[in-house]
C-alpha cells in the first residue's frame, strides 16, 4: 500500500507559478511511476505530466509541455510539479497518483491516488 499526500496548491495571479509536491508513505517508493491529473469543475480528471522511477524519462501534456516540470526526489519520497506562466485555464484540483505497470497517460493504469490539492489562477 502507498500513501500518497498533495501540498503546495494555493491561487495564483495568471502568469505566476507554484510548486507542488506529492509526499508518498507506505511500500518503497522505488519503481513505481508517478504522475499528475488534474479535475475542473464538470471536467474529466485528465493527465498532466508523468515521471518514471528512473526520472531519465518524463511525459506531458501538450497544454502544459514548456511550462510545466515533473521531477522527482527518490531520496525523500516525493514528486514534484513545478508550474510556471500559469492561465486560467490550469486551474483545478491536482492529483498524484502512482502505479508499477499500465500508460502513464491513462488514469486508470494508476492504482494509488492522493487526495488532491486545489490550484486556483485569478485574471
Amino acid at each position: 500500500q502507498v500513501q500518497l499526500v498533495e501540498s503546495g496548491g494555493g491561487l495564483v495571479q495568471a502568469g505566476g507559478s507554484l510548486r507542488l509536491s506529492c509526499a508518498a508513505s507506505g511500500r518503497t517508493f522505488s519503481g513505481y511511476k508517478m504522475g499528475w491529473f488534474r479535475q475542473a469543475p464538470g471536467n474529466e480528471r485528465e493527465f498532466v505530466a508523468a515521471i518514471l522511477w528512473s526520472g531519465d524519462m518524463t511525459y506531458y501534456a501538450d497544454s502544459v509541455k514548456g511550462r510545466f516540470t515533473i521531477s522527482r526526489d527518490n531520496a525523500k519520497n516525493t514528486v514534484y510539479l513545478q508550474m510556471n506562466s500559469l492561465k486560467t485555464e490550469d486551474a483545478a484540483v491536482y492529483y498524484c497518483a502512482a502505479t508499477f505497470s499500465g500508460s502513464v497517460y491513462v488514469k486508470s493504469a494508476y492504482h494509488y491516488w492522493g487526495p488532491g490539492t486545489q490550484v486556483t489562477v485569478s485574471s
